[in-house]
C-alpha cells in the first residue's frame, strides 16, 4: 500500500479518531504508513549463522543470561541459599495489599516459610522440564498481589515475568506446600506454578529445546485445535515467539486425534502425566494461524509488523493480564527471528550487546535529540525503567511504539496533563514526560541497535 493512500484512508478515518496523545494521527496507527518510509525495509539485518554468533556473543557479555545446558546439575547449600536471597527476600521498601494495609512482620512469615529453607540439603540436584503453559513467574511463592507506595493496582511488585509453552527450564527447589518451583530460564529465576512444569530427562528437555524442524508463533497469540477430552492440548495459548517441533504426518498417520492433519501444522507438545512427568505428544496448530516454519526473517519490515500485532493490548506488568511490559514487548518480537536478549531494562540498556549508542542523562536534550533522529527503524531507545521501539519521523517528530503505563506532557496552554496508556501505544517521543520536572528526552541514555 503507498503512502498516498494510506494517508488518503486516514483522512477518512480521522473524522471519528480522537485521542489526548499529542501530535498523533490515525496513519501514525498502521505498520504500512512508517514502512512505507524506510527504502530499504526488505534487507536482513543478519543472517542466521551471524544471529547464532550474536546470541553466542550476548550469553558471554550478560551476566543474567545463562543456557539451559549451561546450569549446574547441583547446588551446594550456601550457593542455593542466595538464590532464593536473591530472588524473595523483602524488598527495602515497603509493601501494600490493595487496601491499603503496609505488609508486617506478619504478612511476611508464611510467605518466607513457603521458600522451604529447610529442606535445602547440602549438596541439591538440579531437575529439568518443559512448560506446559504459559504461567507467570513470581518474587514468591504466592498468587498475592502487593504494591508500592504509589498504589498503582496495576503493578504487582511479587510479578516478576512468564515462562511459555515449551520453554525448557532448570528446577532448583520447591515450596513447602509444593505447589509453587523456583525455575530458572536463560534469563530469569523465579517462582511458576508446579501445574505448569513438566519433569524430564536433562537429555531429553534439551534435545526438545533443540529439534529441527521447528513451528514458530509470529502472531501476539495462536491456538491449538480443539481436542475433546484432552484439555492439556486443546485450545491452548501460544504466545509470540514460542518454538515447538514440527513432525510429519507421513511418520504419523492422516488421523491426529480424531482430525485429518491436511490443513494444520503438527507440533509436538509437553504435557504433564498425573505424577508429573514428561509425556510428549502431538497436537495440531491450524494453518489459518500466525505461525511460520524456522524463524521470520530479520529484517526492519518484519520487525515493525510483528510489533503492530500487540498494537492495543492492555499493558502487563510482568506479563500479567495475559500480556507483554515495555521489555516483554521486544523479548517476543526479536524471538521470532531467533534473538535472544536479557529481561529487564536496565540489563538490556546499559548491556553490552548490540550497537550502542550511550549518552550521558545531563547531555543537552537538544544534542539526544539528534542522535534519535539519526536512530535507524527498530532501533531500541532507554530512559531508566523503560525502553521504546523506534519507528521513525513524522514531519520531524521522532515517534515510538512501546508497552507503557503512564501518559503525560505539558499542553498548548502550559498546563501539566497526565493521563494514562496502559497498553502497546504508539507515541511521539520530544512531548512525553515522566513529571513536571523531567522529560523522557532527558533522561534517555542509550539507543540499542541490533545489527
Amino acid at each position: 500500500m503507498t503512502l498516498c493512500c494510506i494517508l488518503l484512508l486516514s483522512k477518512a478515518y480521522s473524522q471519528t479518531f480522537s485521542s489526548d496523545i499529542p501530535l498523533l494521527q490515525p496513519q501514525h496507527l498502521t505498520a504500512e504508513y512508517w514502512l512505507a518510509k524506510v527504502a530499504d525495509a526488505d534487507q536482513v539485518l543478519l543472517s542466521v549463522e551471524q544471529i547464532n554468533e550474536f546470541n553466542r556473543q550476548t550469553f558471554l557479555q550478560q551476566p543474567e543470561m545463562l543456557a539451559i545446558s549451561e546450569i549446574p546439575m547441583s547446588r551446594s547449600a550456601s550457593e542455593l541459599s542466595a538464590v532464593l536471597q536473591k530472588v524473595s527476600a523483602p524488598p527495602g521498601s515497603a509493601r501494600f495489599f490493595a487496601d491499603g494495609r503496609q505488609l508486617g512482620a506478619a504478612d511476611w512469615v508464611p510467605l518466607l516459610q513457603q521458600l522451604n529453607p529447610e529442606a535445602i540439603q547440602a549438596d541439591n540436584p538440579t531437575r529439568f522440564g518443559l512448560v506446559t503453559q504459559r504461567a507467570l513467574m513470581r518474587a514468591v511463592p504466592s498468587e498475592l498481589r502487593v504494591f508500592n507506595e504509589a498504589m498503582a493496582l496495576d503493578l504487582n511488585r511479587f510479578q516478576e515475568t512468564a515462562v511459555f509453552v515449551g520453554e525448557p527450564v532448570a528446577v532448583l527447589h520447591q515450596s513447602l506446600d509444593g505447589n509453587w518451583l523456583l525455575v530458572q530460564n536463560y534469563h530469569y529465576t523465579g517462582w511458576v506454578p508446579t501445574t505448569a512444569i513438566a519433569l524430564g530427562r536433562r537429555e531429553q528437555v534439551l534435545a526438545y529445546a533443540d529439534a529441527k524442524p521447528f513451528l514458530v508463533v509470529t502472531g501476539a497469540r495462536a491456538k491449538t485445535n480443539f481436542v475433546p477430552g484432552q484439555a492439556a492440548i486443546s485450545e491452548l495459548q501460544l504466545d509470540m515467539g514460542v518454538r515447538l517441533p514440527l513432525l510429519d504426518a507421513a511418520v504419523l498417520g492422516h488421523n491426529i486425534h480424531g482430525q485429518n492433519p491436511h490443513a494444520s501444522h503438527i507440533v509436538q507438545l509437553p504435557v504433564r502425566d498425573a505424577n508429573g512427568q514428561l509425556v510428549l505428544v502431538p497436537a495440531l496448530i491450524g494453518r489459518n494461524q500466525d505461525v511460520v516454519t524456522g524463524y521470520l526473517p530479520y529484517t526492519t519490515r518484519n520487525v515493525v509488523q510483528q510489533a503492530f500485532k500487540y498494537l492495543g493490548q492492555r499493558y502487563g506488568w510482568g506479563y500479567d493480564y495475559n500480556s507483554v511490559d515495555c521489555t516483554g514487548f521486544l523479548v517476543d518480537i526479536f524471538r521470532t527471528f531467533g534473538l535472544l536478549m536479557p529481561r529487564n531494562s536496565g540489563e538490556q540498556g546499559y548491556g553490552g550487546f548490540g550497537q550502542n549508542q550511550r549518552f550521558d542523562e545531563s547531555l543537552p536534550v537538544a544534542d539526544k535529540l539528534a542522535k534519535v533522529h539519526n536512530a535507524k527503524v527498530g532501533d531500541f531507545i532507554y530512559r531508566p525503567g523503560h525502553v521504546m521501539l523506534y519507528l521513525g519521523q513524522s514531519q520531524g517528530e521522532p515517534f515510538v511504539i512501546h508497552a507503557v503505563y503512564d501518559l503525560a506532557y505539558y499542553q498548548a496552554d502550559g498546563q501539566f496533563y497526565r493521563g494514562t496508556l496502559n497498553g502497546v501505544a504508539v507515541t511521539p517521543l520530544t512531548p512525553l514526560y515522566l513529571s513536571e520536572e523531567q522529560s523522557y528526552l532527558q533522561r534517555l541514555y542509550n539507543i540499542k541497535s541490533l545489527r
